[in-house]
């Protein structure tokens, strides 16, 4: 199993209008090439202009095939160029991991 985890960062005083606009354009297409998130979480504290997303795939293999069918997708090019026509995103990073033998996560 393998795990996508993504830190975005947001200019301050945007992250709701982010989030609505991924809700609204971005999440269909995303879910229709990579099933249901793992996990969609905003910061309560410390960096509060940050949300996370997690995303579960099979290997690396299938994170790629999912990613690349993503891509072709039009709806998705749509939403990436809306997301960069708005500039609320400041940074990302991007962590692939795998769970503990002792800490599984159960799909």
């Amino acid at each position: 199993m393998l795990l996508d985890h993504r830190t975005y960062t947001v200019r301050p005083g945007t992250l709701r209008k982010q989030l609505e606009l991924y809700e609204k354009h971005g999440l269909s297409p995303q879910k229709r090439h990579f099933g249901e998130p793992l996990a969609y979480l905003v910061a309560e504290t410390g960096d509060v202009n940050t949300y996370v997303h997690i995303w579960v795939y099979a290997d690396a293999a299938d994170r790629t095939a999912r990613r690349a069918s993503l891509m072709a997708d039009p709806e998705w090019r749509a939403y990436l160029e809306m997301n960069a026509a708005a500039g609320f995103l400041l940074q990302q990073v991007s962590k692939l991991m795998s769970p503990v033998p002792f800490a599984p996560i159960r799909r």
